[in-house]
């Protein structure tokens, strides 16, 4: 098991204590660290501390595995860190993490939903994602003033539909930004003729952003790569 920002060790305790075969814990708060110290006496040989960012730090290049993600992100980089991780997902069986509620439903949205955007593809792209459970605010010491909600990602064994990363990130980055706008006009942003890429995937130039699938943004990414020449 992996967790980012143990903090005092809730978490990590819990997990030693149903039986994680060995914790990986990256946390950058040297306070932190010291209370964690006992813990790791506690459980000899099945806690490991790492000090530092876990921005910067590679989690599957400190622990064997199989690897899973446990953790109670915080907030202001959870989504900075998923992006991260799913670089390279299938390093890890599984990732359960939590996030404040607004973006666990970025995360599961469908297609017409206001929800839906740029996260959603790529996320749902990579790996099947569910929401396990809410945690209401009372739970936390000093309580929130947001509900956070659990989301378990578990990779595909191949992407939902055949797409380069940097393509589909460029394609949703364009359609989103100007999700209100039809994709004829929202798409010029790719530098590419609309016209053409649109006719090559069968999608509608009236048609908006949150109205196309995984699936269609993926086809978008496709044509993307290798765009006709024709009127804008």
């Amino acid at each position: 098991m992996i967790e980012i920002g143990p903090g005092p060790g809730g978490l990590t305790r819990a997990l030693l204590a149903e039986g994680a075969q060995h914790v990986w814990a990256i946390e950058r708060d040297p306070r932190c660290l010291a209370a964690l110290e006992p813990l790791a006496a506690a459980y000899p040989g099945r806690l490991t501390l790492i000090d530092g960012d876990a921005l910067t730090i590679d989690p599957a290049a400190r622990c064997p595995p199989p690897r899973r993600i446990v953790a109670n992100l915080p907030y202001n980089i959870a989504t900075a860190l998923l992006l991260r991780w799913l670089d390279r997902v299938h390093d890890y069986d599984s990732l359960t993490l939590m996030f404040q509620r607004e973006v666990a439903e970025r995360l599961v949205a469908a297609p017409r939903t206001p929800a839906y955007g740029r996260l959603s593809v790529i996320v749902q792209w990579l790996c099947e994602v569910r929401i396990l459970f809410d945690i209401p605010a009372r739970a936390f010491t000093p309580p929130p003033k947001i509900t956070s909600t659990v989301v378990q990602f578990t990779p595909r064994a191949a992407p939902l539909a055949a797409a380069e990363k940097a393509v589909l990130e460029r394609v949703t980055a364009a359609a989103f930004n100007q999700r209100r706008k039809m994709l004829r006009q929202s798409l010029k942003a790719l530098g590419v003729p609309v016209k053409p890429l649109l006719a090559a995937t069968g999608i509608a130039p009236t048609a908006r952003a949150e109205e196309l699938s995984v699936a269609e943004f993926c086809a978008l990414a496709r044509a993307a790569m290798h765009p006709m020449s024709g009127s804008p």
